[in-house]
């Protein structure tokens, strides 16, 4: 069985291990993904966001944060699943239950930056309801695409 909690403390080796995986395989790490690993609540929790994680058997498989930007402006980040967790659904568990948070914090849009190497990732993206939009954003160099769903 697989359930979606909220971050702690005690998550933080397994939040940032599952992401350096991900971003490694294919990408640079950027000194933006080491700030943002490193102290989750202070880019994403404090300030209204949420860092969920996907829980199986005890163990954390997978991950998403929301990060806020005012007027109801969310990001979509650091969304994975560990590869011997992935074909559970646990990606589309975690896309639903982040963008069910942004509703409830009063999101009017999320958006996302993603590469189209993730052919996967981006056709779930679609299923959740995100549709392209322009890139607008340098944060990340490996970002070549803008996903943006509205409420």
């Amino acid at each position: 069985m697989i359930k979606i909690i909220d971050w702690a403390p005690e998550h933080q080796a397994a939040w940032k291990q599952l992401n350096i995986a991900w971003i490694s395989k294919d990408y640079d790490v950027e000194q933006i993904d080491l700030d943002t690993l490193d102290y989750p609540e202070k880019y994403f929790i404090h300030d209204g966001g949420a860092v969920l994680l996907a829980e199986k058997d005890g163990e954390i498989v997978g991950t998403v944060a929301l990060q806020p930007f005012g007027d109801g402006v969310y990001e979509l980040a650091k969304m994975t699943v560990a590869e011997q967790a992935r074909g559970l659904k646990i990606g589309e568990l975690l896309g639903i239950a982040a963008l069910e948070r942004a509703k409830k914090s009063g999101a009017k849009k999320v958006f996302l930056l993603s590469n189209t190497k993730a052919y996967q990732a981006i056709n779930l993206y679609f299923k959740l309801g995100f549709r392209c939009t322009a890139l607008d954003s340098t944060e990340f160099k490996r970002a070549n695409i803008q996903m943006e769903i509205v409420f």
